[in-house]
C-alpha cells in the first residue's frame, strides 16, 4: 500500500518522462477500470487510457509535460502542469504551450481511479490555429465585459 504522496511522486515522474516506450507503465499506475477525461476524450480502462496517449504521439511532435505544482492528501491530488509540443504538419517549428490542471483520485493501493484534466481548449489550443484562431479571438472580444 503506497501513500498518496508516493503515488503522486510516481505519477509525476511518469508524466515528466513520458515517451512512446514508457506508455506500458500506465497499467502499473492506473487501476484496471480507471476513468480518464480531458476536453477531447472520456474513456475507461487502462488500454483506452494508453490509446489516448498513443494517439497524442500521432498528432504532435515532441510532447513534454512539466508539473509545476501539486497538492496531495488522503487519496486525492491536484497537479498544475504545462504541456509543450509542436504541431505535426505545420510549417512553423514554434513550440506550443498549454497550461492546465489535473484532479486525481487514488485507490488504497495507490493506483489512479479517476484522472480528470482541466484546460481551456479555446484559449490554449483553438486560438492558435490559423482559421479558428481568428474566430475564437472575435468571440472572446464580443463576449468580454466592457
Amino acid at each position: 500500500m503506497r501513500s498518496t504522496l508516493e503515488a503522486v511522486a510516481d505519477l509525476i515522474r511518469f508524466y515528466e518522462g513520458l515517451s512512446p516506450d514508457s506508455l506500458g507503465e500506465i497499467s502499473r499506475l492506473y487501476a484496471p477500470g480507471a476513468a480518464f477525461k480531458d476536453p477531447f476524450n472520456e474513456v475507461r480502462g487502462v488500454a483506452a487510457i494508453e490509446q489516448v496517449f498513443r494517439h497524442m504521439y500521432t498528432q504532435v511532435h515532441e510532447p513534454r509535460f512539466s508539473v509545476v505544482s501539486h497538492l496531495a492528501e488522503q487519496g486525492e491530488a491536484w497537479l498544475a502542469w504545462e504541456f509543450r509540443f509542436r504541431f505535426r504538419g505545420w510549417r512553423t517549428a514554434e513550440v506550443q504551450l498549454v497550461r492546465g490542471a489535473t484532479h486525481l483520485r487514488f485507490a488504497p493501493d495507490g493506483q489512479v481511479l479517476v484522472h480528470r484534466d482541466y484546460w481551456d481548449s479555446g484559449e490554449e489550443l483553438f486560438s492558435k490555429l490559423p482559421v479558428l484562431g481568428s474566430l475564437v479571438g472575435w468571440l472572446r472580444r464580443r463576449l468580454a465585459a466592457g
